[in-house]
């Protein structure tokens, strides 16, 4: 169970946390392609209450290359933005053509 998050209210939230590692022939277009399309992914699902997204930024051996967390009122939320038609284009046109390897976990907080 996760201790009280900071700015967090007495309602349970769904946060979703994905972790990406490109393969070594991803360009740097496409790389961008990816953030390009995380960038309109809170316009386009109005499911999500807050979405964050960045590469990593020390390029130390065994890292991720990239970090997604969003979160949502519930899973019901949660599952309408993973099948929104918008996020399975990312991920179909964007990011499994560079995709080497993925985690995700998606749990609840409370505070």
């Amino acid at each position: 169970m996760a201790a009280p998050t900071p700015g967090c209210n007495d309602r349970a939230v769904i946060r979703h946390c994905v972790l990406l590692r490109f393969d070594d022939q991803a360009s740097a277009d496409q790389r961008q392609a990816v953030l390009d399309g995380l960038a309109t992914m809170p316009a386009a699902i109005a499911a999500i209450d807050r979405y964050e997204y960045g590469t990593d930024v020390t390029g130390a051996d065994g890292n991720w290359d990239l970090a997604v967390t969003a979160d949502f009122a519930d899973t019901a939320a949660y599952l309408e933005y993973a099948g929104h038609e918008a996020h399975v284009s990312l991920i179909t046109e964007r990011i499994k053509p560079i995709l080497a390897d993925r985690a995700a976990v998606q749990f609840e907080l409370t505070g």
